[in-house]
């Protein structure tokens, strides 16, 4: 599998970047799947549900199917955040896997940049940043830069600079 990753500061687009990238990579055949880090304490679930009760009750881990899809939730209970290579050997098999989030891990990242939210640059401290995507060309940097309108063209950043996932 391919790798590479988004890296930005909060409210800089990446979600909605990753929501058009999606179908845009998809409709040059490339089958995509991602993984998203979560800074809070987040829940897929919700009370009431049973895979909820059954979490609530002590389970390690419950598995949900349906004839559309399945998901397995697993609780940590102590145990201490999986890391990126973990995350990865849990994916089925695909073209490219595109990670929002892990911006400290070493693999390639593009880096997206709004200009409004008057935040610094990421690429001047973080060696892994391949590319930009930014609402404003960067200057002083010989580094690849995309529009974040163009998701075209970060298309291609994105296929150019994903790596091996065992290269990182």
């Amino acid at each position: 599998m391919r790798l590479i990753g988004l890296a930005g500061w909060s409210g800089a687009g990446k979600t909605t970047l990753l929501v058009r990238l999606i179908p845009c990579l998809a409709g040059r055949g490339v089958g995509v799947s991602t993984i998203k880090h979560a800074h809070h304490a987040f829940d897929v679930d919700r009370p009431g549900k049973d895979s909820w009760e059954h979490r609530q009750a002590g389970a390690r881990q419950v598995l949900v199917g349906s004839a559309l899809r399945w998901a397995l939730m697993t609780e940590l209970r102590g145990a201490p955040e999986p890391d990126l290579r973990f995350l990865l050997s849990r994916l089925s098999p695909v073209d490219l896997v595109i990670v929002e989030g892990f911006k400290r891990d070493a693999h390639p990242k593009i880096e997206v940049h709004r200009g409004a939210n008057g935040k610094p640059w990421r690429h001047p401290e973080d060696p892994a940043i391949a590319a930009i995507a930014s609402d404003t060309r960067p200057i002083g940097t010989d580094l690849p830069w995309a529009h974040l309108d163009d998701v075209e063209r970060i298309a291609d950043l994105v296929l150019r600079y994903a790596v091996d996932s065992t290269e990182f």
